[in-house]
Protein backbone atom coordinates (compact mmCIF):
# COMPACT_ATOMS: atom_id res chain seq x y z
CA UNK A 1 0.00 0.00 0.00
CA UNK A 2 1.25 3.07 -0.95
CA UNK A 3 2.77 5.55 2.01
CA UNK A 4 1.66 8.90 0.34
CA UNK A 5 -0.98 10.81 2.37
CA UNK A 6 -3.76 12.14 1.15
CA UNK A 7 -3.30 15.88 1.32
CA UNK A 8 -7.01 17.11 1.38
CA UNK A 9 -7.56 20.67 2.90
CA UNK A 10 -10.50 23.31 3.41
CA UNK A 11 -9.67 26.39 4.03
CA UNK A 12 -6.35 25.23 5.50
CA UNK A 13 -7.65 22.68 7.52
CA UNK A 14 -6.86 18.42 7.29
CA UNK A 15 -9.41 16.14 7.47
CA UNK A 16 -8.18 15.48 10.44
CA UNK A 17 -8.78 19.09 11.86
CA UNK A 18 -12.16 18.73 10.47
CA UNK A 19 -13.03 15.77 12.12
CA UNK A 20 -12.09 16.89 15.58
CA UNK A 21 -13.84 20.10 15.33
CA UNK A 22 -17.11 17.71 13.90
CA UNK A 23 -16.39 15.52 17.25
CA UNK A 24 -17.14 19.21 19.48
CA UNK A 25 -20.55 19.29 17.86
CA UNK A 26 -22.29 16.18 18.40
CA UNK A 27 -25.92 16.68 17.72
CA UNK A 28 -29.25 14.51 17.77
CA UNK A 29 -31.00 13.10 14.69
CA UNK A 30 -33.28 15.82 12.98
CA UNK A 31 -31.40 18.14 15.30
CA UNK A 32 -28.15 18.99 13.62
CA UNK A 33 -28.21 22.51 12.73
CA UNK A 34 -24.50 23.39 13.76
CA UNK A 35 -23.44 20.59 11.61
CA UNK A 36 -25.08 21.37 8.85
CA UNK A 37 -23.98 24.85 9.03
CA UNK A 38 -20.48 23.87 9.62
CA UNK A 39 -20.76 21.38 6.60
CA UNK A 40 -21.86 23.82 4.16
CA UNK A 41 -19.28 26.60 5.21
CA UNK A 42 -16.61 24.29 4.35
CA UNK A 43 -18.04 22.81 0.89
CA UNK A 44 -18.18 26.76 0.04
CA UNK A 45 -14.62 26.45 0.13
CA UNK A 46 -14.19 24.46 -2.23
CA UNK A 47 -14.52 24.89 -6.20
CA UNK A 48 -17.52 25.24 -6.86
CA UNK A 49 -17.45 24.65 -11.00
CA UNK A 50 -18.90 21.26 -10.93
CA UNK A 51 -20.55 21.56 -7.93
CA UNK A 52 -24.61 21.60 -6.82
CA UNK A 53 -25.58 21.31 -3.40
CA UNK A 54 -29.22 21.18 -1.94
CA UNK A 55 -30.57 20.78 1.81
CA UNK A 56 -33.04 18.36 2.85
CA UNK A 57 -33.94 18.80 6.86
CA UNK A 58 -30.59 19.18 8.44
CA UNK A 59 -28.63 17.03 5.79
CA UNK A 60 -26.84 18.11 3.15
CA UNK A 61 -26.57 16.48 -0.64
CA UNK A 62 -23.81 17.62 -2.86
CA UNK A 63 -24.00 17.07 -6.80
CA UNK A 64 -20.89 16.68 -8.46
CA UNK A 65 -21.43 17.00 -11.90
CA UNK A 66 -19.44 14.56 -14.17
CA UNK A 67 -17.61 15.51 -17.59
CA UNK A 68 -19.26 13.13 -20.04
CA UNK A 69 -22.02 11.15 -17.68
CA UNK A 70 -23.69 8.27 -17.97
CA UNK A 71 -24.91 7.56 -14.87
CA UNK A 72 -24.59 8.90 -11.17
CA UNK A 73 -22.54 7.29 -8.17
CA UNK A 74 -23.48 7.85 -4.64
CA UNK A 75 -21.56 7.90 -1.68
CA UNK A 76 -23.18 8.52 1.80
CA UNK A 77 -22.38 9.60 4.99
CA UNK A 78 -24.38 9.70 8.50
CA UNK A 79 -24.26 12.48 10.65
CA UNK A 80 -25.81 12.80 13.95
CA UNK A 81 -24.69 12.14 17.30
CA UNK A 82 -25.67 9.86 20.36
CA UNK A 83 -26.65 10.40 23.79
CA UNK A 84 -23.83 9.95 25.40
CA UNK A 85 -21.52 11.68 27.74
CA UNK A 86 -17.90 11.27 26.80
CA UNK A 87 -15.09 9.98 28.64
CA UNK A 88 -12.31 10.60 26.25
CA UNK A 89 -8.98 11.00 26.66
CA UNK A 90 -8.94 14.07 24.14
CA UNK A 91 -8.73 17.87 24.81
CA UNK A 92 -11.45 18.17 21.61
CA UNK A 93 -14.03 17.23 23.86
CA UNK A 94 -17.73 17.20 22.71
CA UNK A 95 -19.14 20.95 23.71
CA UNK A 96 -22.84 19.87 24.15
CA UNK A 97 -23.46 18.06 27.22
CA UNK A 98 -24.53 14.60 27.42
CA UNK A 99 -24.21 14.05 23.83
CA UNK A 100 -21.25 12.54 21.58
CA UNK A 101 -20.02 11.36 18.53
CA UNK A 102 -19.55 7.44 19.97
CA UNK A 103 -20.21 5.99 16.40
CA UNK A 104 -17.99 7.47 14.49
CA UNK A 105 -20.35 9.68 12.39
CA UNK A 106 -17.66 12.30 13.13
CA UNK A 107 -14.66 9.86 11.00
CA UNK A 108 -17.69 9.38 8.60
CA UNK A 109 -18.20 12.53 7.73
CA UNK A 110 -14.42 13.76 7.44
CA UNK A 111 -14.14 11.08 5.05
CA UNK A 112 -17.02 12.27 2.56
CA UNK A 113 -15.75 15.69 2.69
CA UNK A 114 -12.17 14.31 1.61
CA UNK A 115 -13.84 12.68 -1.06
CA UNK A 116 -16.27 15.28 -2.21
CA UNK A 117 -12.97 17.61 -1.51
CA UNK A 118 -10.81 15.45 -4.27
CA UNK A 119 -13.57 14.94 -6.61
CA UNK A 120 -14.74 18.99 -6.70
CA UNK A 121 -10.69 19.61 -8.14
CA UNK A 122 -10.85 15.62 -10.43
CA UNK A 123 -14.38 15.75 -11.72
CA UNK A 124 -15.15 12.31 -13.10
CA UNK A 125 -16.54 10.83 -16.38
CA UNK A 126 -19.82 10.58 -14.56
CA UNK A 127 -21.69 12.42 -11.82
CA UNK A 128 -20.97 11.72 -8.09
CA UNK A 129 -23.45 11.97 -5.35
CA UNK A 130 -22.00 12.70 -1.76
CA UNK A 131 -24.85 12.58 0.54
CA UNK A 132 -24.15 14.31 4.79
CA UNK A 133 -27.49 11.98 5.71
CA UNK A 134 -29.67 12.97 9.27
CA UNK A 135 -30.92 10.72 11.91
CA UNK A 136 -29.41 7.43 11.53
CA UNK A 137 -29.11 6.49 14.62
CA UNK A 138 -32.64 7.52 15.00
CA UNK A 139 -35.47 7.50 14.20
CA UNK A 140 -33.72 6.97 10.75
CA UNK A 141 -33.19 9.24 8.00
CA UNK A 142 -32.53 7.26 5.26
CA UNK A 143 -36.21 6.39 4.33
CA UNK A 144 -37.69 9.11 4.23
CA UNK A 145 -34.42 10.68 1.83
CA UNK A 146 -34.29 8.38 -0.17
CA UNK A 147 -38.55 9.40 -0.92
CA UNK A 148 -37.54 13.32 -1.13
CA UNK A 149 -37.33 14.92 -4.30
CA UNK A 150 -34.47 16.76 -3.23
CA UNK A 151 -32.84 12.91 -3.61
CA UNK A 152 -34.56 11.68 -6.46
CA UNK A 153 -33.47 14.87 -8.54
CA UNK A 154 -30.25 13.41 -8.58
CA UNK A 155 -31.40 9.86 -7.71
CA UNK A 156 -27.87 7.71 -7.81
CA UNK A 157 -27.52 4.34 -9.77
CA UNK A 158 -25.28 2.63 -7.38
CA UNK A 159 -24.56 3.67 -3.88
CA UNK A 160 -21.72 3.41 -1.24
CA UNK A 161 -21.10 3.47 2.49
CA UNK A 162 -18.53 2.80 5.17
CA UNK A 163 -18.80 2.50 8.89
CA UNK A 164 -15.87 2.23 11.51
CA UNK A 165 -14.69 -0.53 13.14
CA UNK A 166 -13.15 -0.65 16.16
CA UNK A 167 -11.90 -4.86 15.98
CA UNK A 168 -9.71 -4.09 12.58
CA UNK A 169 -6.87 -2.86 12.31
CA UNK A 170 -5.99 0.81 10.55
CA UNK A 171 -5.59 -0.47 6.74
CA UNK A 172 -7.97 -3.05 6.64
CA UNK A 173 -11.59 -3.26 5.24
CA UNK A 174 -13.88 -5.44 5.84
CA UNK A 175 -17.28 -6.84 3.85
CA UNK A 176 -18.85 -9.66 2.17
CA UNK A 177 -21.68 -10.35 -0.23
CA UNK A 178 -25.30 -10.18 0.60
CA UNK A 179 -26.38 -9.95 4.30
CA UNK A 180 -23.47 -7.36 6.64
CA UNK A 181 -26.05 -5.85 8.71
CA UNK A 182 -29.23 -7.30 10.22
CA UNK A 183 -32.31 -6.41 10.38
CA UNK A 184 -33.47 -4.20 13.52
CA UNK A 185 -36.34 -2.74 15.44
CA UNK A 186 -36.60 -0.65 19.01
CA UNK A 187 -38.88 -1.85 21.20
CA UNK A 188 -40.88 0.05 23.76
CA UNK A 189 -43.81 -1.81 26.31
CA UNK A 190 -45.84 0.22 28.57
CA UNK A 191 -47.73 -1.34 30.95
CA UNK A 192 -50.29 0.25 33.12
CA UNK A 193 -52.04 -1.40 36.18
CA UNK A 194 -53.36 0.00 39.72
CA UNK A 195 -51.11 1.10 42.09
CA UNK A 196 -51.12 1.56 46.00
CA UNK A 197 -49.64 1.78 49.37
CA UNK A 198 -47.05 -1.25 50.25
CA UNK A 199 -49.12 -2.66 52.73
CA UNK A 200 -52.15 -3.74 50.71
CA UNK A 201 -50.37 -5.19 47.74
CA UNK A 202 -54.01 -7.26 47.26
CA UNK A 203 -55.66 -3.79 46.62
CA UNK A 204 -53.30 -3.03 43.63
CA UNK A 205 -51.53 -4.73 40.38
CA UNK A 206 -47.95 -4.51 40.55
CA UNK A 207 -46.61 -3.83 37.07
CA UNK A 208 -43.13 -4.12 38.52
CA UNK A 209 -43.63 -7.33 39.18
CA UNK A 210 -45.49 -7.69 35.98
CA UNK A 211 -42.21 -6.28 34.14
CA UNK A 212 -40.08 -8.49 35.73
CA UNK A 213 -42.32 -11.72 34.36
CA UNK A 214 -42.61 -9.96 31.02
CA UNK A 215 -38.68 -9.55 30.40
CA UNK A 216 -38.23 -13.14 31.67
CA UNK A 217 -40.63 -14.58 29.24
CA UNK A 218 -38.84 -12.42 26.67
CA UNK A 219 -35.82 -14.31 26.79
CA UNK A 220 -37.63 -17.40 25.90
CA UNK A 221 -37.93 -15.97 22.44
CA UNK A 222 -34.91 -16.55 20.72
CA UNK A 223 -34.11 -20.34 22.22
CA UNK A 224 -37.82 -21.47 21.65
CA UNK A 225 -39.48 -19.53 18.97
CA UNK A 226 -36.70 -19.05 16.16
CA UNK A 227 -35.25 -21.29 13.88
CA UNK A 228 -31.78 -22.32 15.57
CA UNK A 229 -30.30 -22.22 12.05
CA UNK A 230 -31.47 -18.25 12.03
CA UNK A 231 -30.10 -15.81 14.29
CA UNK A 232 -31.79 -13.30 16.43
CA UNK A 233 -31.48 -11.35 19.86
CA UNK A 234 -34.60 -9.85 21.67
CA UNK A 235 -32.64 -7.23 24.74
CA UNK A 236 -34.34 -5.30 27.22
CA UNK A 237 -32.00 -2.40 28.17
CA UNK A 238 -33.85 -0.66 30.28
CA UNK A 239 -36.80 -0.82 32.75
CA UNK A 240 -38.29 1.79 34.54
CA UNK A 241 -41.21 2.26 36.97
CA UNK A 242 -42.52 3.13 40.40
CA UNK A 243 -41.82 6.14 42.20
CA UNK A 244 -40.57 5.27 45.90
CA UNK A 245 -40.14 2.09 47.86
CA UNK A 246 -43.05 1.74 49.91
CA UNK A 247 -45.49 2.71 46.68
CA UNK A 248 -46.33 -0.19 44.43
CA UNK A 249 -45.96 0.76 40.94
CA UNK A 250 -48.91 1.70 38.63
CA UNK A 251 -46.83 1.81 35.61
CA UNK A 252 -44.21 0.32 34.17
CA UNK A 253 -42.63 0.68 30.73
CA UNK A 254 -39.95 -1.75 29.30
CA UNK A 255 -37.22 -0.39 26.11
CA UNK A 256 -35.02 -2.88 24.02
CA UNK A 257 -34.08 -3.68 20.66
CA UNK A 258 -34.94 -6.64 18.03
CA UNK A 259 -32.50 -7.96 16.30
CA UNK A 260 -32.58 -10.98 13.42
CA UNK A 261 -30.96 -12.31 10.44
CA UNK A 262 -33.73 -12.87 7.98
CA UNK A 263 -36.74 -10.98 7.75
CA UNK A 264 -38.96 -14.02 8.81
CA UNK A 265 -37.56 -14.40 12.14
CA UNK A 266 -38.38 -11.06 12.52
CA UNK A 267 -41.44 -11.41 11.85
CA UNK A 268 -41.81 -15.07 14.18
CA UNK A 269 -40.08 -12.88 17.45
CA UNK A 270 -42.91 -9.83 16.96
CA UNK A 271 -45.65 -12.21 16.85
CA UNK A 272 -44.37 -13.89 19.76
CA UNK A 273 -43.97 -10.84 21.80
CA UNK A 274 -47.06 -9.53 21.09
CA UNK A 275 -48.61 -12.81 22.36
CA UNK A 276 -46.27 -12.71 25.50
CA UNK A 277 -47.27 -8.92 26.39
CA UNK A 278 -51.23 -10.17 25.78
CA UNK A 279 -50.28 -13.30 28.55
CA UNK A 280 -49.17 -10.36 30.62
CA UNK A 281 -52.61 -8.64 30.66
CA UNK A 282 -54.55 -11.58 31.30
CA UNK A 283 -52.40 -12.21 33.93
CA UNK A 284 -52.25 -9.77 35.40
CA UNK A 285 -55.26 -7.77 34.85
CA UNK A 286 -53.21 -5.15 33.22
CA UNK A 287 -53.86 -3.03 29.99
CA UNK A 288 -50.28 -3.09 27.98
CA UNK A 289 -49.17 -1.48 24.66
CA UNK A 290 -46.27 -2.45 21.96
CA UNK A 291 -44.19 0.32 20.05
CA UNK A 292 -41.60 -0.94 17.65
CA UNK A 293 -40.13 2.80 16.90
CA UNK A 294 -37.61 2.48 14.66
CA UNK A 295 -37.20 -0.36 12.17
CA UNK A 296 -34.06 -0.89 9.86
CA UNK A 297 -33.83 -2.81 6.88
CA UNK A 298 -31.09 -5.36 6.43
CA UNK A 299 -27.76 -4.19 4.80
CA UNK A 300 -27.87 -6.25 1.85
CA UNK A 301 -24.71 -6.09 -0.31
CA UNK A 302 -24.68 -6.56 -3.79
CA UNK A 303 -22.83 -9.69 -5.13
CA UNK A 304 -21.10 -8.57 -8.05
CA UNK A 305 -20.64 -5.12 -6.75
CA UNK A 306 -18.64 -6.23 -3.24
CA UNK A 307 -16.49 -8.38 -4.99
CA UNK A 308 -15.81 -6.53 -7.60
CA UNK A 309 -14.74 -3.84 -4.69
CA UNK A 310 -12.82 -6.04 -2.90
CA UNK A 311 -10.53 -7.63 -5.97
CA UNK A 312 -9.77 -4.06 -6.92
CA UNK A 313 -8.56 -2.81 -3.20
CA UNK A 314 -6.33 -6.19 -2.81
CA UNK A 315 -5.21 -5.60 -6.70
CA UNK A 316 -4.00 -2.17 -5.93
CA UNK A 317 -3.22 -2.83 -2.83
CA UNK A 318 -4.85 0.00 -1.14
CA UNK A 319 -5.58 -1.77 2.09
CA UNK A 320 -5.93 -5.35 4.12
CA UNK A 321 -9.34 -6.93 2.43
CA UNK A 322 -11.24 -9.22 5.02
CA UNK A 323 -13.87 -11.29 3.86
CA UNK A 324 -15.90 -10.95 7.30
CA UNK A 325 -18.84 -12.89 8.80
CA UNK A 326 -22.41 -10.79 9.15
CA UNK A 327 -22.64 -8.91 12.21
CA UNK A 328 -26.10 -7.83 14.27
CA UNK A 329 -25.37 -4.30 13.52
CA UNK A 330 -28.12 -1.64 12.46
CA UNK A 331 -28.02 0.37 10.15
CA UNK A 332 -30.57 2.10 8.18
CA UNK A 333 -27.99 2.80 4.87
CA UNK A 334 -30.04 -0.65 4.31
CA UNK A 335 -32.85 1.42 3.37
CA UNK A 336 -30.54 2.71 0.60
CA UNK A 337 -29.71 -0.41 -0.51
CA UNK A 338 -33.24 -2.29 -0.61
CA UNK A 339 -33.86 0.40 -3.43
CA UNK A 340 -30.64 1.21 -5.36
CA UNK A 341 -27.58 -1.81 -5.63
CA UNK A 342 -24.44 -0.70 -3.93
CA UNK A 343 -22.61 -1.72 -0.69
CA UNK A 344 -21.15 -0.84 2.52
CA UNK A 345 -17.69 -1.66 4.22
CA UNK A 346 -16.34 -1.60 8.07
CA UNK A 347 -13.30 0.34 8.28
CA UNK A 348 -10.69 -0.68 10.27
CA UNK A 349 -10.11 2.14 13.45
CA UNK A 350 -8.35 0.18 16.01
CA UNK A 351 -9.35 1.04 19.37
CA UNK A 352 -10.14 -1.33 22.23
CA UNK A 353 -13.72 0.95 22.79
CA UNK A 354 -16.43 -0.49 21.13
CA UNK A 355 -19.24 1.42 19.22
CA UNK A 356 -21.51 3.44 21.29
CA UNK A 357 -18.98 3.35 24.17
CA UNK A 358 -18.33 6.67 25.82
CA UNK A 359 -14.44 5.88 25.54
CA UNK A 360 -13.91 4.81 21.74
CA UNK A 361 -11.11 6.76 20.35
CA UNK A 362 -10.91 5.62 16.38
CA UNK A 363 -7.24 5.82 15.09
CA UNK A 364 -7.41 9.12 12.43
CA UNK A 365 -4.97 7.21 10.52
CA UNK A 366 -8.10 5.75 8.58
CA UNK A 367 -9.51 8.44 7.08
CA UNK A 368 -6.51 8.68 4.67
CA UNK A 369 -7.20 4.51 4.08
CA UNK A 370 -10.72 5.48 3.47
CA UNK A 371 -10.47 8.17 0.98
CA UNK A 372 -8.05 6.82 -1.12
CA UNK A 373 -9.97 3.34 -1.52
CA UNK A 374 -12.95 5.18 -2.06
CA UNK A 375 -11.77 8.21 -4.77
CA UNK A 376 -9.48 5.44 -6.42
CA UNK A 377 -12.55 2.77 -6.48
CA UNK A 378 -15.17 5.15 -7.95
CA UNK A 379 -12.52 6.95 -10.51
CA UNK A 380 -11.93 3.79 -11.63
CA UNK A 381 -15.47 2.84 -12.02
CA UNK A 382 -16.12 5.83 -13.97
CA UNK A 383 -12.99 5.45 -16.29
CA UNK A 384 -14.58 2.25 -17.61
CA UNK A 385 -16.64 0.18 -16.20
CA UNK A 386 -20.90 0.22 -16.04
CA UNK A 387 -21.95 0.29 -12.86
CA UNK A 388 -22.76 -2.92 -12.01
CA UNK A 389 -19.67 -5.12 -11.96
Amino acid sequence: MSDEAVTVQYDGLTLVEMRRRLHQIPEPGYEEFETQAQLLSWIATLPQTHLEVRTWRTGVLVLVHGTSPRLTFGYRTDIDGLPIVEETSYDFKSTHPGFMHACGHDMHMSIALGVLAHFASHPLKDNLLVVFQPAEEGPGGAKPMLASDEFNAWRPDVMMALHIAPEYPVGTVATREGLLFANTSELFIDLAGQGGHAAYPHRTRDMIVAGAHLITQLQSIVARNVDPLDSAVVTIGKLTGGTKQNIIAETARLEGTIRTMSMTAMTAVKARIEALVHGIEVGFECQASIDYGANYTQVWNDGPLVREFMEFVRDKDLAQVVDCPPAMTGEDFGDFLAAIPGFMFWLGVDTPYGLHHSKIEPNEAAIDVAVRVITEYVAWKSSGSTGRG
